[in-house]
């Protein structure tokens, strides 16, 4: 059996695949705030709903973050206040004789869906949530030069002043401003704004980049045909001979995608 884990900064999903991708068992449970309740909410799961599991690999997906793959040190958790925690280290202590690998959720959302296209050689995914994530698949691979993250490092010229998009692009800063969230939302004029600002962002990956389509998932994605058209259209200003706009389209699973990626990125290093 594979093991998936998903940190959020608010959720962590912890999901069962056997060998064919099936999903067996799925649990949810609040993000401790301190690493070490984490740790113990984990154990917790373990020893309970998923007793009766044995785990032959383990992928743990973590939000934006500073990481030495190797080691599986995670310096940086985004959102979450955990700094400099082996956690690779430590879910293998808790599965035990499982192989325990640690990649930035982004990037593994990215794969799931790069690999359910047929027509695509260089896809950039966003997801949007509390924060901002990138990620840039290439003929398959997870390209490790892109960050982590694009909600932080690359500041904007936004409503006067110099912003990182982080700031007002997510779903938190979607929510601070309008004091609802995006299931709460049905004005269009808001998402006209909101998509304004968000094709700034994608335009700056889309002139690093060049890629082949722009996917967009997370919880604001899960919305995305509340502002799909706006986007579209501002995206469309920036159109010009030396910068094309590829297709941008709504993740197949915006909210799930990261922990099907656990699997895929399993099965492409076993």
């Amino acid at each position: 059996m594979y093991l998936g884990i998903d940190i959020g900064g608010t959720k962590t999903l912890l999901a069962v695949f056997d060998h064919s991708g099936q999903v067996l068992a799925e649990h949810k449970i609040p993000t401790a705030k301190t690493y070490s309740a984490f740790i113990k909410s984990i154990e917790a799961v373990l020893l309970g709903e998923l007793k009766e599991y044995e785990f032959s690999y383990c992928c743990c997906a973590v939000p934006d973050t500073t990481m030495d793959r190797g080691s599986g040190v995670v310096d940086s958790f985004g959102n979450l206040s955990w700094r400099n925690v082996p956690i690779k280290q430590d879910l293998g202590h808790l599965t035990s004789s499982a192989t325990t690998v640690i990649e930035n959720d982004a990037k593994l959302a990215a794969l799931f869906e790069f690999n359910i296209m047929h027509d695509v050689k260089k896809l950039l995914y966003i997801t949007i949530g509390t924060g901002i994530g990138i990620a840039v698949i290439t003929d398959g691979k997870i390209d490790l030069s892109a960050p982590d993250t694009g909600g932080h490092g690359v500041l904007f010229e936004h409503e006067g002043k110099s912003q990182q998009s982080e700031d007002f692009a997510s779903g938190r800063a979607l929510a601070e401003k309008y004091g609802k969230r995006a299931s709460q939302i049905t004005d269009p004029g808001v998402w006209q704004v909101y998509a304004a600002g968000l094709a700034k962002v994608l335009v700056h990956f889309i002139e690093l980049y060049k890629p082949d389509k722009v996917v967009v998932g997370g919880g604001i994605g899960a919305h995305f045909e509340k502002f799909e058209d706006f986007l579209k259209d501002e995206l469309l200003k920036y159109q010009s001979p030396k910068l094309a706009i590829p297709p941008v389209i709504k993740a197949q699973k915006p909210e799930e995608a990261v922990i099907y990626g656990c699997y895929e990125y399993i099965k492409q290093n076993i």
